[in-house]
């Protein structure tokens, strides 16, 4: 037992710890939609719902498309927060591998890398109320200059506001 127990204890440690990610992103679960915080720069924060169906575009997903998505680099170590406000939520991303719950008064940390550009999309994937399946995630990933460019914009567009 013990020559299974201390490898699989080092690997886990290993696979735990994020060494120096290139942002971190909190991501708050509210009923019924996210919020979403990119601290590591000018204190992006924005809210992320579904487009009603009656809103929605040719090219968009039904019950999939948010009206604002999260705008990630491509090739980069990204470290994810997730809590909720209110009930449990799951933050999930299957083409990423990535599941985790939000659980109010917890702050819950995982870590994925994106190699290509895109959308991925995902769910909530917890049970927390009647409308839990219109909490969809929707992720850009943009490549490393581009991505400098939207946080300029959205930092600029925010002074203007002000």
């Amino acid at each position: 037992l013990l020559f299974i127990a201390f490898p699989s204890l080092r690997l886990l440690y290993l696979l735990d710890e994020i060494n120096e990610p290139l942002i971190t992103l909190k991501t708050i679960g509210h009923q019924w939609y996210w919020s979403y915080e990119y601290s590591d720069f000018m204190n992006i924060e924005f809210d992320s719902y579904m487009i009603p169906t009656n809103e929605l575009n040719l090219n968009n997903f039904r019950l999939l498309d948010v009206d604002n998505r999260i705008i990630l680099p491509m090739n980069s170590q990204i470290r994810i927060l997730v809590t909720a406000a209110d009930v449990i939520h799951s933050w999930t991303i299957p083409a990423l591998g990535v599941k985790i719950d939000g659980t109010p008064g917890r702050l819950n940390q995982t870590n994925f890398f994106m190699n290509r550009p895109g959308l991925f999309y995902g769910q909530c994937s917890e049970i927390c109320g009647a409308n839990h399946s219109f909490m969809p995630i929707v992720i850009e990933s943009i490549p490393t200059n581009f991505f400098i460019k939207w946080v300029m914009n959205y930092s600029n567009s925010l002074d203007d506001w002000k």
